[in-house]
């Protein structure tokens, strides 16, 4: 049996943590470099470093604070935020990454995912999709959800595991920050789509919460930023209740 993963993510914006409700009002949630070393520490599975005003700013993910990240950890890292070609993927390799996450890009210009999944392998592709519920539709968004496309969530997710993407991280905006409980219903329909392992991200507020996502959502794993930047929930304390209740943990 596979294992599930809980995986804090770190939202970034001027060179700090922040975490927002619905993709805006966003606070401070401290140094990225001291709460990846943190969450290394305390059992996280995985890291996500995203970049989050990088497309909006039109410039490049910042290489220096990923080698700073990178140089701390000894877990799987993620990095996102303004990736558009094979060339800034290298570079983010080299800076220690070890998966990358694409959004707005692939959105853009769908071959990308077949670049980088053909140049790096599809373990490396990690495709983010950010979708907001309207009407009954789940929606994808743009640049850090300010920009509404005309895609169907569930059709993104099969367009982007044909063209070689090896994960998907889904964020619902509708649950983003509410800590009400990650978009359950999306999330189970998602994995019966794909044949690819699904994030869960968005509404994370107890430890239920994750049971619910993993249970319920039949997610592969959790990503969650304030419960963990804020100290409501610990890993280690989440990944023994989950033990507990019989889903399979790394501890």
């Amino acid at each position: 049996m596979l294992t599930k993963r809980i995986i804090p993510c770190l939202d970034i914006k001027n060179g700090r943590t922040v975490k927002g409700v619905n993709f805006v009002d966003l606070r401070d949630a401290g140094d990225p470099v001291e709460l990846a070393k943190q969450y290394a520490k305390l059992g996280a599975d995985e890291l996500v470093f995203l970049d989050i005003s990088a497309t909006l700013e039109g410039r490049k993910t910042m290489h220096d604070m990923v080698l700073k990240v990178a140089e701390h950890v000894n877990i799987p890292f993620t990095v996102g935020g303004g990736i558009s070609s094979i060339e800034d993927v290298d570079d983010l390799l080299k800076c220690g990454a070890d998966k990358i996450s694409i959004n707005s890009s692939a959105v853009k210009r769908p071959d990308l995912v077949n670049e980088l999944s053909s140049k790096f392998g599809s373990q490396c592709v990690v495709v983010a999709i950010d979708a907001k519920q309207i009407n009954d539709e789940w929606i994808v968004h743009l640049a850090g959800g300010t920009i509404a496309t005309e895609l169907n969530l569930f059709d993104w997710a099969k367009d982007v595991e044909q063209r070689g993407a090896g994960e998907i991280l889904f964020t619902s905006m509708n649950n983003d920050g509410t800590k009400a409980g990650f978009a359950n219903t999306a999330l189970a329909k998602l994995s019966q789509s794909v044949n690819i392992p699904i994030i869960a991200s968005g509404g994370a507020g107890t430890v239920q919460h994750f049971v619910d996502t993993f249970e319920i959502g039949k997610a592969d794993a959790a990503l969650a930023a304030s419960v963990f930047h804020f100290g409501e929930i610990e890993i280690l304390d989440l990944k023994r209740e989950l033990k507990d209740k019989n889903i399979a943990v790394r501890l």
